[in-house]
């Protein structure tokens, strides 16, 4: 059973930051590397700049498996689409069905915010999860570069799925 805990508070933001920082060293440095998995972690998953989205619109909930944090979910409307900013598992709780479970969570979310579609961003050497995004319905729209300071860019697919 996995529960959705909205980000509201400090120690909400200071948890995202843990789980941001554990998932993203795990899963990123062999696609990105670690130069740029530091630079996004502070610029962009940090207890501070979470909390800054948070009053820009995203809306960050914590999932929460029994006792133990498994990962995390962003989201914000953009007119009548619902972007998926962030869904993030521990390596550990991957296969548990916690994707699917967040997945159908977002869904919920978009249909209660009359949203007729979820897109997202997923970076292109993220076969993993391109194809587990395919297998959920989502369509491969284009690819996107988007520049994010330091001399990193962010190499990507925009992905649309309606709903």
């Amino acid at each position: 059973m996995i529960s959705f805990l909205k980000a509201s508070k400090n120690e909400h933001f200071k948890t995202i930051e843990i789980l941001a920082d554990t998932i993203w060293r795990e899963h990123y440095i062999p696609i990105i590397g670690k130069p740029q998995v530091d630079y996004m972690l502070d610029k962009f998953q940090s207890a501070t700049t979470v909390e800054q989205q948070v009053s820009e619109g995203y809306q960050y909930y914590i999932l929460k498996s029994e006792t133990k944090y498994v990962g995390y979910v962003s989201i914000k409307k953009e007119a009548q689409d619902l972007f998926l900013s962030k869904l993030y598992l521990l390596k550990s709780e991957r296969g548990k069905g916690f994707g699917k479970n967040a997945m159908s969570f977002v869904e919920n979310k978009a249909k209660e915010l009359a949203c007729d579609s979820i897109s997202l961003t997923v970076n292109k050497g993220n076969t993993n999860s391109i194809k587990a995004y395919k297998n959920l319905g989502f369509e491969n729209l284009c690819a996107i570069v988007i520049d994010i300071g330091n001399g990193f860019v962010m190499d990507d697919y925009k992905m649309r799925k309606q709903v």
